[in-house]
């Protein structure tokens, strides 16, 4: 069913879940049996695909495609262009959801493989290509992607970035 509120156009499917507070952006499509939870954002032209769960405080930047039975924790951070894949094996009957923790940040136009979890407090960088399990606190890049460093050497380098600005 196409809505529109406060002059943004966007298309809501059967039976959805939503939470309070949720924003949908313009033209995004949320798909039938979707659960979205509180203070939820779902940029412009996104699509979130059926039966997929999104936590609460969860952003989901503009163009990110989030296949069909995939999980998202709370508190994530999913950038633009951002993909997660369902479908291990193109044109299989066998579909796998990702699985993405709490406290995840995952980087513009990364690929998410079919069935990869990725741990609490993970973070894909910008580009990466994930095609097995992440362990939590961890942080990858690269095709494939790569551990690099933890959580909280990737704390200690915003930081750091973020006071430059001062």
């Amino acid at each position: 069913m196409n809505r529109r509120e406060d002059n943004v156009t966007y298309y809501i499917g059967k039976k959805v879940k939503r939470g309070t507070n949720v924003k949908i952006w313009h033209y995004a499509y949320v798909g039938d049996y979707a659960e979205i939870g509180d203070n939820v954002s779902i940029g412009a032209l996104a699509h979130v695909d059926y039966k997929t769960v999104v936590g609460a405080n969860t952003r989901i930047a503009g163009l990110a495609y989030i296949a069909p039975l995939s999980n998202i924790g709370k508190g994530v951070f999913v950038g633009p262009a951002a993909v997660l894949i369902n479908d291990r094996y193109p044109l299989t009957k066998r579909l796998e959801g990702v699985n993405i923790g709490d406290g995840v940040i995952i980087g513009a136009k990364s690929v998410i493989g079919s069935g990869c979890t990725i741990g609490n407090n993970s973070v894909v960088c910008m580009g990466a290509v994930v095609t097995k399990d992440i362990p939590p606190e961890t942080v990858v890049m690269g095709h494939p992607a790569k551990a690099v460093y933890s959580r909280s050497e990737y704390e200690k380098k915003k930081c750091t970035w973020e006071k430059k600005l001062k």
